[in-house]
C-alpha cells in the first residue's frame, strides 16, 4: 500500500509539474513575439474573442476531465492531457490496450497499461510529425493526391469504427441504446456533429440509465 501511495504521488507530482509547463511554453509563444515585434493585440478584441470561444473550451475541457480521467488512470490522464488529441488517438489507444491485455479501467493494471499506451502513441506520434514537417515539401504531392484523399477523410470513422466492434461484441445489450439515441440525435440535428466533446458525458449517461433499467428487468 505504501509502494502505491508512493507511486501515486511521485505521478501527481511530476503530472503537476508537467501541466505548469506545457501551460508556460503555450502562452510564451504569443507573449515572446508580441515582445519581439512589439505588437499587443488590443484588450477590447481580446476579451471578445475569449468571450466567443473560452465558455466552450472550459465546457469540453471539464466535460473531458470527468469523463477521461476515470478511464485512463492519473499517470494517462496528465500524459493525455499533456500532449493533447484525446478523442481522436489518445483514448482509443489505452482503450484498445487495456481491452487487449484484459485490464479493466480504474484498476492497477489499467493504470499502468493505460499509462505505456499513451506514453508510446505520444512518442510515435512525435516522430511521425516530425517526419512529416522535414519530409512535408516531397510527401505533400503525395498526401493531396486524388487517390489518398478518401482514406485521409475516413481515417477517424474507421479508427473509431474498429474500437467499437471490440467493445460492442462484448455487450450489445448495452451499446444498442446509446447508438440509437445518438444516431437519431444526429439526425435531427446534424449540426450537433461539431459538439462530440459535449455529447460523450451525455450518452455516459444514457448508457448507465438504460444499463440500470435492463440490470433491474434481469436482461443483464
Amino acid at each position: 500500500m505504501e509502494k502505491d501511495k508512493s507511486y501515486f504521488n511521485n505521478v501527481h507530482m511530476y503530472g503537476r509539474v508537467w501541466m505548469m509547463l506545457a501551460l508556460l511554453l503555450f502562452v510564451s509563444v504569443p507573449a515572446i513575439l508580441s515582445i519581439y515585434y512589439n505588437s499587443w493585440p488590443f484588450l477590447n478584441v481580446f476579451l471578445i474573442g475569449m468571450l466567443g470561444i473560452a465558455p466552450t473550451f472550459w465546457t469540453v475541457s471539464t466535460i473531458e476531465v470527468l469523463t477521461y480521467v476515470p478511464m485512463l488512470g492519473a499517470g494517462g490522464s496528465y500524459l493525455g492531457f499533456v500532449t493533447g488529441n484525446l478523442s481522436n488517438l489518445k483514448v482509443p489507444c489505452a482503450i484498445n490496450a487495456m481491452n487487449t491485455v484484459k485490464a479493466e479501467p480504474g484498476t492497477e493494471e489499467g493504470e499502468i497499461v493505460s499509462t505505456i499506451a499513451i506514453a508510446i502513441s505520444s512518442l510515435i506520434t512525435t516522430v511521425i510529425i516530425s517526419g512529416g514537417v522535414l519530409l512535408l515539401v516531397w510527401i505533400r504531392p503525395l498526401l493531396e493526391s486524388p487517390v489518398l484523399a478518401p482514406a485521409f477523410a475516413n481515417i477517424l470513422p474507421a479508427l473509431f469504427g474498429a474500437l467499437a466492434v471490440v467493445l460492442i461484441s462484448r455487450n450489445w445489450k448495452i451499446a444498442v441504446t446509446p447508438i440509437v439515441f445518438m444516431l437519431v440525435l444526429f439526425m435531427i440535428v446534424p449540426s450537433l456533429a461539431g459538439a462530440v466533446g459535449i455529447l460523450v458525458p451525455v450518452g455516459v449517461v444514457v448508457t448507465i440509465i438504460s444499463s440500470r433499467i435492463l440490470y433491474k428487468k434481469g436482461w443483464l
